[in-house]
């Protein structure tokens, strides 16, 4: 089971989006934006570490099975 230090991905997102929902509610007072902002940005941290992970996982699969090439994803929207 996971706990708070050791959240997944998805449980990530959802708490970003709650977070950017409270400071976007103009709502939080100067101090309640910065502790808000700070939960933000740990999370996004978190976030972009499980990714990095994740990515470096994949190239280890990729490969051990075969040697296919890897390029980097290039956005084309």
């Amino acid at each position: 089971m996971a706990t708070d230090g050791d959240q997944g991905f998805d449980a990530i997102l959802v708490r970003l989006r709650e977070v950017v929902g409270k400071l976007e509610s103009g709502e939080l007072t100067l101090e309640q934006a910065l502790a808000v902002y700070e939960e933000g940005v740990a999370l996004a941290r978190k976030g972009q570490q499980l990714l990095a992970t994740a990515e470096k996982r994949v190239e280890i699969l990729v490969s051990a099975s075969g040697g296919v090439e890897t390029a980097p994803f290039e956005d084309k929207s």
